[in-house]
């Protein structure tokens, strides 16, 4: 099994019931334990995140977090529900939410209000550890990577989706929360998705996972495998990724094939496909 994912606790954030002055906090945490910190993700270096007095642009902003804030703590997010609610919840009821804001501090309670939470991400003290027992690297992906060659030494279709079946594997772990990185951020190597796929992204509200099919997750995700019964279909490639998620289990489908709108037309994921729901 993939060990990537699997001390990755993202459960629902915690419920604030008072907070007057932060000095007499009293709260409670739903369906399990969430990160104990959070860190500003997306906003350029010479930039700020805006932390406005409610959930919502419409709100004056009364304080500013940097562009890289570390150590924030989560007091609760609206809209608000528990994994139980996430798991009764359709696709399109999901979509209809509107845009997830959460309430934050700094550590140490000199600043507090309201953010985008498209700008959080869980900030891991700890190491998260693989399935060789070290302590994972940033990894350099466009080595590991390298685009298929063309002409005389083109690949083969056995290496093609050895390669698409890398690719899947590297972005699981490149999506690593204890060094900083996302999928989802701007700054993330150009070598996993489509270019309708990255433009897609870009306009996409906070939703569930698209690497494990769920916002909250505590689990473990398999090595990736092309699909047994056809990896490869007129250029098109399939791998599979189990997924097992408080005891669930699904199976993660990513679809590849060359993007002709780049030089070469190197493989790069273009549809990813869970249970009853696909993007983009």
């Amino acid at each position: 099994m993939f060990g990537i994912r699997q001390s990755r606790r993202l459960a629902v954030a915690a419920i604030a019931l008072a907070l007057p002055f932060f000095t007499s906090l009293a709260h409670a945490e739903i369906d399990g334990s969430g990160p104990d910190a959070w860190r500003v993700m997306g906003v350029a270096p010479n930039d700020v995140l805006n932390v406005r007095m409610g959930p919502g642009t419409n709100y004056p902003v009364i304080e500013t977090f940097a562009h890289d804030e570390r150590n924030l703590q989560q007091i609760t997010c609206v809209p608000f529900y528990t994994m139980a609610h996430f798991s009764a919840m359709t696709e399109a009821e999901l979509d209809a939410l509107p845009p997830r804001w959460c309430l934050m501090r700094t550590a140490d309670l000199t600043k507090a209000g309201w953010v985008a939470q498209r700008y959080l991400i869980a900030d891991f003290d700890e190491e998260i550890l693989f399935g060789d027992g070290e302590p994972q690297e940033v990894m350099d992906v466009e080595k590991i990577l390298p685009a298929p060659t063309t002409g005389a030494q083109a690949w083969s279709d056995t290496d093609l989706v050895e390669h698409a079946r890398g690719l899947v594997a590297a972005l699981y772990e490149y999506d690593n929360p204890a060094l900083g990185q996302s999928h989802l951020d701007p700054a993330a190597p150009d070598v996993f998705f489509s270019t309708e796929f990255r433009e897609a992204l870009r306009s996409r509200p906070p939703g569930a996972d698209l690497l494990i099919g769920a916002q909250d997750f505590q689990g473990r995700v398999s090595e990736p495998v092309p699909d047994p019964d056809q990896p490869m279909f007129r250029g098109m490639i399939t791998i599979n990724v189990e997924v097992e998620n408080f005891g669930q289990t699904h199976t993660a489908v990513f679809r590849l094939r060359g993007d002709t709108t780049r030089p070469d037309a190197p493989l790069r994921i273009f549809r990813i496909e869970h249970d009853g729901w696909s993007y983009p």
